[in-house]
């Protein structure tokens, strides 16, 4: 989240004509994030998240993001619902962009996941990947493993500027992961981009997942890999280390729901270092390619160069958890 399009109290009454929910309260731009422009909104005492979509979401995904969040919820998973206009569609349009209004889901994000959080985040997400295994709808992976290379090219004449060593690291693990990325593992729809501040928690129980607009068809297992890069390490970002604690009570949790498969076990090495790559490219893309004006908080790369050390030197997935 993060806010591009700025947005006056007049604009949002102008949007909110466009819906029967009500007297605009007040409302507050959301810093948070790096995507799309979020304001909170308070509307006859309720709350709202209003999402105007920006830079890398493609308009002809938007009907893919709202039917997932609605069938989800549907499905009694906890996460927002998108709210249907006065023309009974939730993509509304203002200015030549186009957003949405979803529902205000209770809780708040934890920067540091315990292990008894990261089990109930494991059991979460397998139960998003029962519910999606069977879902007709499709998107795919914009930021899989084959967009990394052009990802690459577009900045390693300048990604020295972050880090010395920048180029030769991500030229490196990029080979590895290129040579041994994995073929014909169980997939559906996953969220893909599982951080801490896109799981909420009231009193240390687990109350949803908010933000799906990196949703895609991909391997359950990478969505796992991501969650060990963003939810089992700990410290400060010059001496990262792996939590093989919270990993472990990630996969319990996970196995409680859905069961891991060997292959998938296997692939584990492969999928964390490549997902450390995707994050770690599209962080030194945005940090090289800034909005001016913009409201935001521009994520450090440096931190996925620990993450990527880890993984580069694991053997196998038993290095990630017992």
């Amino acid at each position: 989240m993060a806010v591009y399009t700025k947005l006056s109290e007049e604009n949002l009454k102008d949007i909110l004509s466009n819906y029967n929910l009500g007297k605009l309260n007040n409302f507050k731009g959301i810093e948070e994030g790096i995507e799309n422009t979020n304001y909170f909104l308070s509307v006859d005492k309720k709350k709202y998240i209003l999402t105007v979509y920006e830079k890398r979401v493609k308009t002809k995904d938007l009907p893919f993001f709202s039917e997932l969040m609605t069938t989800l919820n549907k499905s009694n998973f906890k996460c927002p619902v998108p709210i249907t206009n006065n023309n009974n569609k939730v993509i509304t349009e203002f200015n030549n962009k186009k957003l949405m209004i979803i529902t205000f889901l209770e809780g708040k994000a934890k920067s540091n996941l315990s292990p008894d959080n990261c089990k109930s985040v494991g059991k979460e997400v397998a139960k998003m990947h029962e519910i999606t295994k069977n879902f007709n709808i499709k998107r795919q992976n914009d930021l899989s493993i084959n967009s990394w290379r052009n990802l690459f090219d577009s900045v390693k004449d300048q990604c020295s500027k972050i880090h010395s060593d920048l180029p030769k690291l991500i030229e490196e693990n990029l080979k590895d992961v290129e040579a041994n990325w994995p073929k014909n593992l169980p997939q559906g729809i996953i969220h893909a981009d599982l951080f801490h501040d896109n799981i909420f928690f009231e009193k240390e129980k687990f109350s949803g997942i908010i933000d799906f607009y990196f949703s895609c068809n991909d391997f359950f297992a990478f969505e796992i890999a991501i969650c060990f890069n963003a939810l089992c390490f700990d410290g400060a970002k010059e001496n990262l280390s792996f939590n093989v604690t919270k990993a472990k009570n990630f996969i319990d949790g996970y196995n409680s729901i859905r069961e891991i498969t060997e292959i998938e076990k296997n692939s584990l090495k492969t999928l964390s270092q490549g997902a450390a790559l995707r994050f770690l490219l599209t962080r030194v893309f945005d940090a090289l390619n800034t909005v001016e004006g913009a409201i935001v908080k521009v994520k450090d790369p440096i931190e996925y160069l620990k993450r990527l050390e880890f993984h580069k030197n694991a053997k196998n997935f038993e290095d990630y958890f017992f």
